[in-house]
C-alpha cells in the first residue's frame, strides 16, 4: 500500500482483504457497533466523495483491528504489518466488550514499542 493513501482506499483494502462486500461490511459494523451504515456510504468513501465521521471511523479501526492512526493515514504501519494477529486471532464477526478490546490495543501497543527497541 503506499503511504498517502486516502481513508477511502484504506477501507476498501481492508474490506476487500477480508472478503466482504460494501453491504456485508455495513450489516457486520452494524451488528457490532449499533450504527446506521448502509453500503451507499461506504461506497461514498471508497470513491473519496466523502469520509466516514470520527466515531464511525473509529468503529472501523476496531473492526479492521488497525490503528486510528493508520485509518486517518497518521501512521504507515498500520495494516501491513501482522500485530493484530499477535495480538487476538479473533473473527471480525466476534463480540468483544469495549474492555476487551481495549485490552488487545494495549498490548498491541506493547507489542510495538518492544519491537522499536530492539531495532534501537
Amino acid at each position: 500500500m503506499e503511504e498517502m493513501q486516502s481513508i477511502g482506499k484504506k477501507i476498501k483494502y481492508l474490506r476487500n482483504k477480508q472478503g466482504l462486500s460494501q453491504e456485508e461490511l455495513a450489516i457486520k459494523i452494524n451488528k457490532r457497533f449499533g450504527s446506521s451504515l448502509n453500503k451507499g456510504m461506504i461506497s461514498k468513501w471508497e470513491n473519496e466523495l466523502g469520509d466516514p465521521r470520527l466515531e464511525t471511523a473509529r468503529h472501523l479501526a476496531l473492526f479492521f483491528n488497525v490503528s486510528l492512526d493508520y485509518l486517518l493515514g497518521l501512521d504507515v504501519s498500520g495494516a501491513d504489518n501482522d500485530i493484530e494477529t499477535i495480538a487476538a486471532h479473533r473473527d471480525s464477526d466476534e463480540e468483544w466488550t469495549e474492555e476487551e478490546l481495549k485490552l488487545i490495543e494495549e498490548f498491541k501497543e506493547f507489542v510495538r514499542s518492544q519491537r522499536k527497541q530492539r531495532k534501537e
